[in-house]
């Protein structure tokens, strides 16, 4: 029995491209953490990313549109793109509300968090080129790896919340911290999502 299987090599490539701006956004993060100073500029570059992959999600899901067969289900490359997309737009969201909040300083456990997902990001961009295989060994031992980090930020994050609570700190500044915390964890939790996404497509397709 054969499987029919398009030429089409494009989403491949978007979908590369997409994972490429993601790991400078998250390596943008991880570095505004360690050197605040630059908070500013470092914002407003992340909003440049952030645009720059609206406009690659927008591109796949117009080209989609004209596409008749596509190499995976419409339903997946749908998923995977908005996972992706959703990534990116949470990591713009932490420095946008620290320039707004006019937060003075990062804390330890906001820089490990934005550790974990820097490195989220890595094997997302490591995993998204193994999709032109379709080989699900080499493709699940990344997705394992997405999933663990997860679960290292949900660590972080009550590690944080617990610290931030019984830090008698103003009750302002708690609010704030706490809304800039949840904001990363959901960053690492839409990473699990790009995870989760390529793993339909394996199981589908491999």
């Amino acid at each position: 029995m054969f499987r029919l299987m398009p030429k089409e090599t494009a989403y491949f490539d978007l979908f590369e491209k997409s994972a490429k701006n993601l790991i400078q956004a998250a390596q943008l993060l991880e570095e505004t953490m360690k050197d605040y100073g630059r908070i500013q500029e470092n914002a407003n570059r992340l909003e440049r990313i952030e645009h720059e992959g609206d406009q690659i999600t927008h591109e796949i899901m117009a080209k989609m549109n004209r596409t008749f067969i596509t190499p995976i289900d419409r339903e997946d490359i749908h998923q995977l793109a908005s996972a992706l997309d959703d990534v990116l737009d949470f990591i713009e969201a932490v420095t946008e509300r620290m320039v707004l909040y006019k937060i003075p300083r990062v804390t330890p456990q906001a820089q490990q968090i934005a550790t974990v997902i820097r490195r989220q990001a890595e094997e997302i961009n490591k995993v998204i080129p193994r999709l032109r295989e379709m080989n699900h060994a080499t493709i699940m031992e990344h997705c394992i790896e997405i999933n663990r980090l997860e679960n290292e930020g949900d660590r972080l994050l009550r590690e944080a919340v617990v610290q931030l609570f019984d830090g008698g700190g103003n009750p302002l500044d708690v609010m704030k911290w706490r809304e800039l915390y949840d904001l990363l964890e959901t960053a690492t939790d839409k990473c699990e999502d790009v995870a989760v996404a390529i793993e339909g497509i394996v199981l589908k397709n491999a």
